[in-house]
C-alpha cells in the first residue's frame, strides 16, 4: 500500500505557510477595526501603523521561499502609506488582505503537490487491488 508524505523542504515551507496565513489574520482584524472607524466617521489614528509593523516582519518572512507573495505584502505596505481618503485605504487594504491570503492559499497546495513523496511499501509486495 502506498503511503505519501511530505519531504523535508516541504515540511518547512508549509510551517512558512501557516504562520504567514496566522498574521495575515491578525492583519486582517486591523483593516476591519479600521474599517469600523471609518465608517463611525472617526480618526483610524495608529491603526495604519500597526499594520505596517506587523507586515514587514511577514514580507521579510515570506521573501525568502515566497517571493511574489513578499512582493504582495510590499504592495500592501506602499498602500496604506498613500494619500487619498480613508474609504479608499479600507477598501485597498481588504483587496490586499483578501489577494495574500489566494496566494498563500495556492502556495499551500503547490508545496503540497510538489514535495508529496509516495512510499510503495516493501519491496515485493502485491499492488493494492484498485476498485472498478
Amino acid at each position: 500500500m502506498a503511503v505519501s508524505k511530505i519531504d523535508g523542504a516541504g515540511l518547512q515551507k508549509l510551517k512558512t505557510i501557516e504562520e504567514a496565513q496566522a498574521t495575515v489574520q491578525s492583519i486582517h482584524g486591523h483593516v476591519e477595526r479600521m474599517a469600523m472607524e471609518v465608517k463611525n466617521q472617526r480618526g483610524t489614528g495608529v491603526i495604519p501603523q500597526q499594520i505596517k509593523r506587523i507586515a514587514s516582519p511577514l514580507q521579510g518572512q515570506l521573501k525568502g521561499q515566497f517571493g511574489i507573495i513578499a512582493d504582495q505584502v510590499s504592495a500592501m505596505i506602499l498602500t496604506l502609506g498613500r494619500g487619498g481618503s480613508d474609504q479608499l485605504r479600507v477598501r485597498a487594504m481588504r483587496e490586499c488582505v483578501a489577494q495574500i491570503r489566494q496566494a498563500l492559499d495556492i502556495a499551500a497546495f503547490k508545496v503540497e503537490e510538489q514535495h508529496t513523496i509516495t512510499d510503495e511499501g516493501p519491496a515485493g509486495a502485491a499492488p493494492a487491488a484498485k476498485p472498478a
